[in-house]
């Protein structure tokens, strides 16, 4: 019996690893070399029309004024420890969870969970009380620099982009619902709330808001006003607000305390529901903790906010909280537009669930709460998430078109700022960098969560 000798060892750069290695290295180094070419170009360009580069304009001073000015919390004091508290308490709350899991290999329980909230919830919230009275706000005025101008118009970008998100996502769930619904009027209804927003441009639906629908509200003396709580006019949308007193950081506290036992005892209950078959109690202590916890911040901190009701005085109101017609036209024409395509992705995703696990589900003596709940939705959601990604992140880069109802955004900022500075490439490069970051977070937050519910092949 004859020994067959191992096949000669093929060299690495003839290898089809070494050929990849080799093809990645040429295309990586084309790619630098055509963008060095092209920022040399530019400032070449630049130079030759007498036209300065660089971002040192940033600290002049903007002399333009804002509509819609958010407080901007600046990074030192208390706010800068808040930040190192928070990605501390993360870091070793996500360190100590990877410890126990490889030691254990089974989910942590009740107390050591407890322990990592305390972490990344409880030592933040502690870190912001201590020092809360050194946290700076910074509010925008005129003499304000380019680069507080921006960040304002960033901080106006992303609230729009966040309160869009969500309310769509509980908009598009709903109409969902709908369109599944076995009554057919509700379901036609359905249907043609999404037929009608898919096919319509986003920009025509926020002229629709704002032109036809805010602006044609009636004026000041005339408001809508309903009993004070409510105050819609041509100026925009008044509500009461909160104004908070001595208490407010001891009753934030302990409703954040008490949501955080909550979901300890939801998930030691869904724990002793999953060992033992029976339900654990949820409901007496979740309302102990949500009624007691505040009440006695209450009681020992006295009236944590007051409410501030809007008055009229003169030719507008004052006090309370105000929303401008741009930005209700904003939130409303976005969340309206993507919630048809929210409402499809779901229809989508609950319809991809077999009707076997429905029915498995009833056999069990569930209701079509607990089904679509516990059953239909868990599954739905593997489907769903991937292209809702794409709707959140249509929602932030959408959100540039406020610049056709006159919303102060980012984009509408920085174009302030490159008419007055004359700095195009400078402001271009910034827009194209911060849209691309909110982006690449939106995207690596919902694929973290996609890696999480995605199911786990053996």
């Amino acid at each position: 019996m004859t020994e067959h000798s191992a096949p000669p060892r093929v060299p690495f750069w003839r290898s089809p690893a070494g050929r990849a290695w080799a093809f990645q290295a040429v295309m990586l180094g084309s790619f630098l070399w055509l963008a060095v070419s092209m920022y040399r170009n530019t400032l070449e360009n630049l130079k030759t029309r007498g036209i300065g580069s660089g971002f040192g304009f940033l600290h002049s001073e903007a002399g333009f004024r804002i509509g819609e000015a958010t407080g901007i919390p600046l990074p030192q004091g208390g706010f800068l420890y808040f930040l190192i508290s928070l990605a501390a308490g993360l870091f070793l709350s996500r360190m100590l969870a990877r410890h126990l899991k490889a030691r254990n290999e089974a989910p942590l329980d009740t107390g050591w969970f407890g322990l990592c909230l305390l972490l990344s919830i409880g030592l933040p919230a502690a870190t912001l009380y201590i020092f809360r009275d050194s946290v700076e706000i910074a509010h925008y005025t005129e003499s304000s620099s380019y680069i507080m101008a921006l960040a304002t118009g960033l901080a106006n970008t992303l609230k729009v982009a966040v309160i869009g998100c969500v309310a769509s996502t509980f908009l598009g769930l709903f109409i969902a619902l709908g369109r599944l619904s076995p009554n057919w009027l509700l379901s036609r209804l359905c249907r043609w709330y999404v037929e009608l927003n898919r096919n319509l441009p986003v920009l025509m639906q926020l002229f629709f808001w704002y032109f036809v629908v805010f602006q044609e509200l009636p004026g000041v003396k005339q408001s809508i006003d309903l009993g004070g709580w409510i105050i819609l006019n041509k100026r925009g949308l008044f509500l009461p607000g909160l104004v908070p007193q001595q208490g407010a950081w001891l009753f934030v506290a302990a409703l954040i305390t008490a949501l955080c036992g909550c979901w300890l005892v939801l998930r030691r209950a869904k724990r002793m529901r999953d060992e033992t078959g029976e339900p654990g109690k949820r409901l007496v202590p979740c309302l102990l903790l949500i009624l007691g916890l505040p009440s006695l911040a209450w009681l020992a901190g006295g009236t944590p906010f007051l409410l501030d009701f809007p008055v009229l005085k003169g030719f507008n109101y004052t006090g309370g909280m105000g929303l401008t017609p741009e930005f209700t036209a904003l939130v409303v024409g976005l969340t309206v537009y993507v919630s048809a395509f929210n409402a499809e992705i779901i229809r989508s995703g609950i319809e991809a669930v077999s009707r076997g696990q429905r029915e498995a589900a009833r056999a069990l003596a569930m209701n079509e709460r607990q089904v679509m709940r516990i059953v239909i939705l868990p599954q739905a959601m593997r489907v769903i998430v991937p292209p809702m990604t794409s709707e959140y992140l249509a929602i932030a880069k959408n959100s540039s078109l406020a610049v056709a109802i006159g919303y102060p955004e980012f984009v509408s900022v920085g174009g302030t700022i490159l008419n007055q500075s004359g700095q195009a490439v400078e402001i271009v490069g910034i827009w194209m960098g911060v849209y691309l970051c909110i982006s690449l977070c939106i995207s690596f937050a919902m694929n973290m969560y996609n890696a999480r519910i995605a199911l786990v092949e053996r």
